[in-house]
């Protein structure tokens, strides 16, 4: 075998190299850990963003789709007010109505009434007129508009 002293310069720079290669190793791992982190960061917030801008843009077409919406709401909305308008003023105009019909009414009763009263003393009229007349006979008289 070999001198002692070569082979423990031997195991030294063995171990050095050894080392040396381990250390740089280490080095290498830790900088693609570095470097893999940095890219899923890189990843993430370009995921971030884009979900951001997406969002944005739906949220555009979601305000667009509500102006559109609100202007036909308040078409509606114009419209049901209107009709609540022409429904107030056809409920007046039927209260008004109503109000000319007990009128009316009102005043046919009375028209009735003095018609009534009117036909009572022209029956008293016809009645005295029988009672002096001394060609009426029996309660009967010549004219046909006389009812019994």
């Amino acid at each position: 075998m070999g001198n002692p002293v070569e082979t423990g310069r031997s195991n030294q720079h063995t171990d050095l190299s050894t080392e040396h290669l381990m250390n740089t190793s280490v080095i290498w791992i830790v900088i693609a850990a570095v470097v893999a982190v940095l890219v899923i960061a890189a990843l993430i917030f370009a995921a971030s963003r884009a979900t951001r801008r997406r969002r944005q843009r739906q949220a555009e077409g979601i305000r667009e789709q509500a102006k559109l919406e609100t202007a036909r709401v308040d078409r509606r909305q114009a419209l049901a007010d209107e009709t609540a308008a022409k429904a107030r003023a056809a409920q007046a105009e039927a209260e008004a109505k109503a109000a000319e019909a007990a009128r009316l009414q009102e005043r046919a009763a009375s028209h009735h009434s003095e018609a009534a009263t009117s036909r009572e003393q022209l029956q008293d009229q016809w009645n005295r007129a029988d009672s002096i007349d001394p060609k009426v006979t029996s309660g009967r008289r010549e004219t046909p508009d006389h009812r019994e």
